[in-house]
């Protein structure tokens, strides 16, 4: 997989000698194993003082040093990732299911539903807990308290979004009623797990705000969510209106998007080989991003609901703008400059964003368009949130499938090794193919548009999936040649 390929001089001695003598940190060890000597120490990278008195490194990727010894057994994090992979076939197999109420979607129990939620809680928020459990312990380099609490969030979470997701397609109300308990109640644990890390983090405010800013809105999320869920079983905590009205935007903007934003802050430059994007910056664009999730809040409750939605999107829009033009600067200042393919479609993700930022404040000034709810949704859904999250996932998997083969005395796998093949080049022709006919679906409001878009993305899901069991088998191969950990998957 080329994009995986190393920079052609990021790692040479000569580039380092001249970063020595220019008195510039070198990048990150931690990124790809391909980007230089796997086998060399990372250098020890400059400090700065901390507000609370202790030294803080502050070179891009210094928080990795030490990195192997605070990773996850394998199996968590591949459990996470490869459930997300299977949940990513069966949204798109729901989503033919319901393709006739697909173009003009309101709400309701049906195949669209369910397959809306495969991908909210089957794909993204899946890969968000496996992500986010084994970097933030490295980022904020904090010790994993357990080993056994994220395989038991697993545990209750993925059975309890195949409860739901079925609750809502077949429709069952007490098979959805038992897996939103069984996801909320492994939310409550990771979430626990979270604010655990999170409290004792040292450095890197910028994510950290982030990150604390979506542990506020998942805790609204579930109050919102619990109160639909069991609306349809006639008990809830909060007025309908009100828990739809908080629902789709503190998960999608709020949990998943804050989550986004801040270990954007991490990984692209870890990959770029770039310097940490400017903390104030970033501190500026999360504090817009939540004054926009207190308006919309505010705005649910019935209160100038045009006037705060509009005020919600602008400074969602500034907030966007200052992000985007810290990733921008870092990948055009980064040590390797071609990311391909995974990376385009992150490029594409990020101009989603902006695009469902536009759609958001077509629906706040009721614009004519009849579809246009269905656009939003799939733009912030699929255009944004999928797209990003699939791009980055090309990335950690093998990146993290080589940290774990390398932990033997052998020279480790590099990632694009791992990687190599022809079903990433297909899920991302298939990926956009989809995007586009059922953009066309929702235009021309036609169910065969929106049957054939299912098709489409299902058979690049299955390319995705095919990718990930590649890369597994190539990583338990060599963990089982050195008798490393990696053969424990």
């Amino acid at each position: 997989m080329s994009e995986a390929g190393p920079s052609t001089s990021a790692g040479s001695p000569g580039a380092e000698a001249r970063n020595a003598a220019n008195g510039e940190a070198r990048p990150a060890s931690f990124a790809p194993l391909d980007a230089g000597d796997p086998n060399r120490e990372p250098r020890p990278a400059k400090s700065s003082p901390d507000p609370r008195g202790r030294k803080v490194k502050t070179t891009p990727g210094s928080f990795l040093g030490g990195a192997i010894g605070r990773l996850l057994p394998a199996s968590i994090p591949f459990r996470y990732f490869g459930a997300a992979a299977a949940f990513h076939v069966a949204g798109w197999i729901a989503l033919f299911a319901g393709a006739d109420s697909a173009p003009r979607y309101r709400g309701g129990l049906g195949w669209t539903l369910a397959a809306l939620h495969l991908i909210t809680l089957g794909v993204l928020t899946t890969t968000a807990i496996g992500a986010s459990l084994q970097l933030l312990p490295v980022a904020t380099r904090q010790a994993v308290r357990s080993r056994h609490a994220p395989a038991l969030v697993f545990w209750l979470y993925t059975p309890g979004v195949v409860a739901a997701a079925l609750g809502m397609g077949l429709p069952s109300v007490p098979l959805l009623a038992a897996g939103a308990i069984l996801i909320a109640i492994a939310l409550a644990i990771y979430a626990v797990l979270l604010a655990h890390n999170l409290l004792g983090a040292r450095g890197m405010p910028a994510v950290i705000a982030h990150v604390w800013v979506a542990w506020i809105a998942l805790a609204i999320v579930l109050v919102a969510a619990l109160s639909l869920a069991f609306s349809y079983a006639g008990g809830f905590a909060l007025p309908r209106p009100v828990a739809l009205a908080l629902h789709v935007p503190f998960a999608a903007y709020g949990f998943m998007g804050m989550l986004a934003l801040g270990l954007s802050y991490i990984l692209v430059p870890m990959f770029a080989l770039s310097r940490p994007p400017d903390e104030r910056f970033a501190l500026v664009s999360c504090a817009l991003a939540c004054a926009a999730l207190a308006a919309v809040a505010v705005a649910a409750f019935g209160i100038a609901v045009v006037a705060l939605r509009v005020a919600a999107i602008a400074a969602g829009v500034v907030a966007v703008a200052l992000h985007l033009r810290l990733m921008l600067a870092a990948l055009a200042k980064g040590m390797r400059r071609d990311l391909g393919p995974s990376f385009r479609l992150v490029r594409i993700g990020w101009a989603m964003l902006a695009a469902s930022l536009v759609a958001a404040l077509c629906i706040a000034l009721d614009v004519p368009f009849a579809g246009m709810p269905t656009l939003f949704g799939l733009l912030l859904i699929a255009g944004w949130l999928l797209t990003f999250l699939l791009g980055i996932l090309q990335r950690i998997v093998p990146f993290l499938a080589s940290m774990h083969a390398s932990r033997g005395k052998h020279r480790p796998p590099t990632p694009s090794s791992l990687a190599a093949g022809p079903a990433l080049r297909i899920h991302y022709l298939c990926h956009m193919s989809a995007l586009a006919v059922l953009t066309a679906a929702i235009l021309l409001d036609s169910a065969w548009f929106a049957r054939i878009g299912a098709l489409i993305g299902l058979v690049g899901s299955m390319a995705f999936l095919a990718f990930f069991v590649q890369v597994v088998r190539r990583m338990l191969g060599v963990g089982a040649k050195s008798g490393t950990h990696a053969a424990s998957v």
